[in-house]
């Protein structure tokens, strides 16, 4: 089947839908919890094999109008993708398409500019140390770049890229920028991103005090962030009850 047929969005021959429904919710619950910029940031989930094929949101189309039928079905490999009517975002085709491109096991990527990570991000020291156990559940699964070189063109998201070779970061604090999110599934890079917020909040604001910290041994941080990693289907309960409150709320994302 064509990509062209695939991305025909009516009900009848709607592909992918319960990964779009997935991805909308996403979307809204990033302005519900205020961690969205304006028109800005992107989030793509790959729907083949190899992680080339990707649905992302459209350009400049704000996360709290965003319904299932309305998310770009797009291939990494198309030279052709920024000649389409409905062409992403150039940053966003950048970014996405370049880590889609390099990295199979990056099946969701959520990019935010949300307050307090972007704080983190802008720290002359951006490490996120384990003093907390949400903090500690990141020990070791992020990675800093350091070398912002502008917009995410393409040149800037295939370098970008390249940081997250290694399977075990699922976290790229990205320098004087943001931050982007890989997981398994939405609800995974979802849950992950919720509480990198959360974690970097709570590092921030102990900073704030002006009190030593209390760090955690490297020892107890990588157990916690062990445990949480195989903590019985946390993210995927955590999505799920989001999705039932946006059901009462916003059922329309469904569309």
């Amino acid at each position: 089947m064509s990509l062209a047929a695939l991305s025909d969005p009516t009900r009848s021959n709607f592909p992918f839908y319960d990964d779009r429904v997935d991805l909308a919710c996403a979307f809204r619950w990033t302005v519900k919890l205020n961690m969205h910029e304006a028109v800005a940031n992107h989030f793509s989930l790959a729907v083949n094999d190899d992680g080339t094929q990707f649905l992302m949101n459209p350009n400049q189309m704000h996360f709290a109008r965003i319904k299932a039928s309305d998310l770009l079905l797009l291939d990494a490999n198309d030279p052709t993708t920024m000649e389409r009517p409905d062409a992403p975002d150039p940053t966003a085709w950048g970014l996405h398409g370049a880590v889609h491109r390099a990295c199979p096991h990056a099946r969701c990527i959520l990019h935010v500019h949300s307050v307090h990570a972007t704080v983190l991000a802008s720290l002359a020291d951006s490490t996120l140390p384990p003093i907390d156990q949400n903090s500690a559940m990141f020990f070791n699964r992020v990675v800093v770049d350091d070398q912002y070189g502008g917009l995410a063109f393409e040149e800037e998201g295939a370098r970008c890229a390249e940081l997250f070779t290694d399977p075990k970061v699922k976290v790229m604090v990205m320098g004087n920028h943001g931050i982007m999110v890989i997981g398994d599934t939405v609800a995974d890079a979802f849950n992950r991103m919720f509480y990198f917020e959360r974690a970097a909040e709570t590092y921030i604001k102990a900073l704030w005090t002006g009190r030593p910290l209390r760090v955690l041994s490297d020892e107890i941080a990588e157990k916690t962030a062990s445990e949480i990693e195989t903590y019985p289907a946390q993210a995927n309960r955590h999505f799920e009850e989001l999705k039932l409150l946006l059901d009462a709320e916003q059922p329309e994302y469904r569309d």
